[in-house]
């Protein structure tokens, strides 16, 4: 699959998802690598005018696991998040934030992703490991 066809499926998929109510968009894919962007409007602010925390979460949650499932065979399996732990390092109020999701281990099982959430001026913002997992599809008998 080239470089856009997985950006297109991605864009496909993520109709009428909590993706596309965020506005999460793909918008780099590389040999072991997703990015996706997210901007930072009053739809994704905690009370005091900055990022939600869990707005952060989901969008890391998001690239990893869309990651799983662009690089992984998943006519054989589906893709979950089973674990995510963030840190979230410095606020945001405007603008976006690019989650880049990169292996830190591929299993057949079990996959490690590091999620570094950065600003339009790539100052860090959130620090994410996710784990996923492949779990296989039940076989339709005819």
């Amino acid at each position: 699959m080239t470089k856009e066809e997985i950006l297109e499926l991605s864009r496909k998929v993520c109709k009428n998802t909590l993706m596309e109510t965020l506005d999460i968009e793909f918008t780099e894919v590389g040999k072991d690598y997703l990015v996706a962007k997210m901007p930072v409007t009053s739809k994704v602010h905690q009370p005091d005018g900055v990022l939600h925390g869990g707005a952060s979460v989901a969008l890391a949650e998001s690239v990893g696991s869309m990651a799983s499932y662009v690089f992984l065979n998943t006519d054989e399996f589906f893709i979950r998040g089973i674990e995510i732990s963030a840190n979230h390092l410095k606020s945001v109020s405007e603008g976006y934030v690019f989650a880049k999701a990169e292996f830190i281990h591929k299993g057949r099982t079990t996959q490690l992703w590091n999620i570094r959430i950065t600003d339009e001026e790539e100052n860090l913002i959130s620090l994410v490991k996710l784990t996923t997992i492949a779990l296989p599809k039940k076989k339709q008998h005819d």
